[in-house]
């Protein structure tokens, strides 16, 4: 069975919490951050509903799930002060993971700011070889993200990876995150060159490395080094792409994880897309969805054909034209997904009653192509 979930908040009761939410979604994991990724506050990690939030994992068939470390934490400063704070609070981030009895703690390997790449790989392997060694006695892997290239970040090529893992000592202890969105954006063609690219990562850094894989769209084209997530099937990687990636051999059974934007017309409606992209990848969309679900996809198919328009095409040429016609933007800055819900809502083409996110979760499913509904 395909191992996926998302992101989920671990607020209020924890681990509980975080749970209940996955389990909403019909996640089979889920990721954590242990409190907000823009600062080091922490709650005690006592109070944080862990055992409560076991059961639940147990009882709903969850048994892996994984934790990203804080945004903030960067082991490629050149600043004493900020290298220490990332060493001494990814060490206690390592400590609370390995408590809650989690394997893998997701980390951006840094930045190099004002150095060159050649200092920030040295610098992050140096912060590495600290927060490893004063870690021994847990039973956790720092998984490096595949980072997508923007400002001076480390990790947008394989072989930056690599080069950062060679300089580790006690490198069996460093494992991957593979992030879709970052690798299109890092210029690799996984629309259509996923093998190659897994070959190239074999050979660079070894599959088996692999422990954890984002899966994001991207609202940017292939190279872009922007770092710009998209729902699945409404970014540049389309539904097709991200099927094949999760379902891909060489990736098996690893968590795959959804960091993709909510979705709404104004902020206070935004809802995330998970249910519908989690029941849609891992195949179970009749059963979790419903029939009803997929006659109201019939519906769209049709309605789309009736007007010609063809789901890769229209996303695809509308963040063109967002993204390289600056007076076209500035007349109409709404997103595909935006502009789908629009169209749906001036052409009646769905029964009355459906909420916003109802209407987007079909919207998800319609990018999927009628390919999707034959196979589910």
């Amino acid at each position: 069975m395909l191992k996926i979930g998302s992101h989920v908040s671990f607020s209020d009761k924890g681990l509980l919490t975080a749970a209940q939410e996955a389990v909403s979604y019909g996640s089979s994991t889920f990721m954590i951050y242990t409190g907000a990724p823009q600062n080091t506050r922490r709650k005690p990690i006592d109070s944080l509903y862990i055992e409560e939030g076991k059961a639940l994992m147990e009882q709903s068939g969850i048994n892996e799930i994984v934790v990203h470390a804080p945004y903030i934490v960067n082991l490629g400063s050149y600043k004493d002060s900020t290298f220490e704070l990332a060493v001494s609070f990814l060490q206690e981030e390592i400590r609370r993971t390995d408590y809650i009895g989690v394997r893998n703690i997701v980390l951006h390997p840094g930045a190099y700011t004002d150095k060159d790449a050649e200092y920030g790989i040295a610098r992050i392997a140096e912060g590495l070889n600290e927060v490893l060694a004063g870690t021994k006695e847990t039973n956790v892997n720092i998984a490096l993200e595949t980072m997508a290239g923007k400002g001076t970040e480390i990790g947008r090529s394989f072989e930056e990876i690599a080069a950062i893992i060679d300089k580790v000592q006690d490198n069996e202890r460093l494992t991957v995150c593979m992030d879709t969105c970052h690798m299109h954006d890092a210029g690799y063609d996984l629309v259509n060159d996923l093998d190659g690219v897994l070959e190239q990562f074999d050979r660079v850094v070894g599959l088996n490395r692999v422990a954890v894989v984002h899966v994001n769209d991207s609202k940017n084209s292939r190279g872009a080094g922007k770092d710009r997530h998209a729902p699945v099937g409404a970014g540049w990687l389309g539904h097709d792409a991200i099927q094949r990636i999760v379902q891909h051999e060489g990736l098996k059974g690893r968590p795959f994880i959804l960091e993709t934007p909510w979705i709404g017309k104004e902020d206070k409606t935004e809802r995330p897309m998970y249910e519908a992209e989690i029941a849609l990848l891992s195949g179970n969309g009749r059963t979790r969805l419903g029939e009803g679900f997929f006659e109201d996809v019939e519906r769209l198919h049709h309605f789309f054909g009736k007007q010609e328009i063809d789901s890769r095409g229209f996303v695809l040429s509308t963040w063109d034209l967002l993204k390289n016609d600056a007076k076209a933007k500035k007349a109409d800055p709404r997103e595909p997904m935006e502009r789908l819900y629009d169209l749906v809502m001036a052409g009646e083409a769905l029964p009355t009653g459906l909420t916003e996110e109802q209407i987007n979760q079909r919207i998800i499913a319609w990018f999927g192509g009628k390919e999707l509904l034959a196979r589910l």
